[in-house]
């Protein structure tokens, strides 16, 4: 049997990551791995959480399963977090899945079950796990256009017009706060724009949410995704704790399902749970426990909020140092982009060869498609990428 399996494509990023490790050069920087960085090049884990993981340590007595859907606590906790007071509590359903992948998961199943045919409108770029699970899953896909190679923005009138192609029972999967790979972010004037089209086609918007905290505060990076799901009859909001909280090895993700009415809360919540059920029986406990602590305690609350507003800044602070930095050395502006982005990625809109030559003459390790991530970066490290940048032409 196992001889008619077929050889997968080799992941980019972990052979990036391969070749990072193996590079002797003492000036390396890797920019290639999605994950927060501190200025030591450490992903720690956040002082809410320790707090939380010994309370947790001290006060468990039982490693029994939980519901098919999860801590229903959790759900509560990741809803208010997200939501807050914007949809009717009794129209949503949720459960807790494996990570942000897992949830978008579940939701591409959800879709493919309720209607077939649906075609899942996709942005150019999305990440790969996005394209690779719909694939899979054999459900078409449409691209909408994003960035402007250009600009380093939004192509926002592109956008647009191609998402006016979709129809009543499509699904548009659209990016939360500081989620889209090459860190340009819709205003909140353009993601009005983008419900009135969702209204007027009458396709069914998907978010996946994974950065709150990251952009420009909590309550602010939740608003364009409490603006949709307020606005339209029906919603699915994929979100992960691995970023905010840094619990990624933890596999912290939920999924939302905000349904038209309240009748139909139940058919949706057992939906989730009866998917739930085929995939994985049990989603994990540990990292949603932690998470629900924390939101739930003022104290841990509040001290889990400051450090991630430590960590925001940080990366706005590298943002703007790169950015004077490649003014200085260019002479120009045109690299102004880089501080207007938000969250920790970053498209710098150059050419797999320019990428391959930074590589190769600077030791800077970048996805092919010059995505980078700003977290990977520290104050002195700074200087040596914008020289890389100008001395490779981009």
């Amino acid at each position: 049997m196992f001889s008619n399996l077929k050889q997968q494509p080799a992941d980019k990023i972990l052979a990036l990551m391969q070749a990072y490790r193996e590079d002797p050069r003492d000036t390396k920087i890797d920019l290639g791995v999605g994950v927060y960085k501190n200025a030591e090049g450490v992903t720690p884990v956040m002082r809410a959480v320790k707090a939380a993981e010994k309370q947790l340590w001290e006060q468990q007595d039982s490693k029994s399963y939980v519901g098919l859907a999860g801590d229903p606590g959790f759900s509560d906790a990741m809803i208010d977090l997200v939501l807050g007071d914007s949809v009717a509590r009794d129209t949503i359903a949720a459960a807790a899945t494996p990570g942000g992948t897992g949830a978008c998961r579940q939701a591409f199943e959800m879709i493919r079950w309720a209607n077939p045919e649906a075609r899942v409108f996709v942005s150019n770029p999305t990440w790969p796990n996005h394209i690779s699970i719909l694939k899979f899953l054999n459900i078409q896909t449409v691209e909408y256009r994003y960035f402007d190679n250009d600009t380093r923005g939004v192509d926002f009138e592109g956008m647009l017009a191609d998402l006016k192609q979709a129809k009543k029972g499509d699904v548009v999967l659209l990016h939360g706060c500081c989620h889209n790979p090459t860190g340009a972010n819709l205003n909140l004037a353009q993601w009005k724009e983008v419900v009135a089209v969702l209204l007027e086609t009458g396709a069914i918007p998907m978010i996946d949410i994974a950065y709150q905290g990251f952009g420009d505060g909590l309550d602010e990076d939740a608003q364009a995704t409490r603006l949709v799901a307020s606005s339209v009859p029906e919603c699915l909001i994929a979100a992960s704790c691995s970023k905010n909280f840094g619990v990624y090895r933890e596999r912290t993700g939920i999924l939302m399902a905000i349904a038209a009415d309240k009748g139909l809360k139940g058919l949706t919540q057992g939906s989730l749970n009866f998917l739930n059920r085929q995939n994985y029986s049990f989603p994990p406990d540990h990292g949603a426990r932690v998470v629900t602590m924390i939101l739930q305690d003022p104290a841990l609350r509040a001290d889990w909020a400051a450090e991630l507003e430590e960590v925001r800044l940080s990366m706005l602070g590298l943002r703007e140092q790169l950015a004077g930095e490649l003014q200085r050395l260019s002479g120009s502006d045109r690299f102004g982009f880089l501080a207007q982005h938000r969250g920790m990625f970053s498209r710098l809109g150059t050419t797999p060869e320019l990428v391959e030559v930074m590589r190769k003459e600077h030791a800077i390790y970048m996805v092919g498609d010059s995505r980078m991530n700003i977290a990977g970066l520290n104050k002195t490290s700074v200087p040596i990428l914008a020289k890389a940048i100008i001395d490779a032409g981009v």
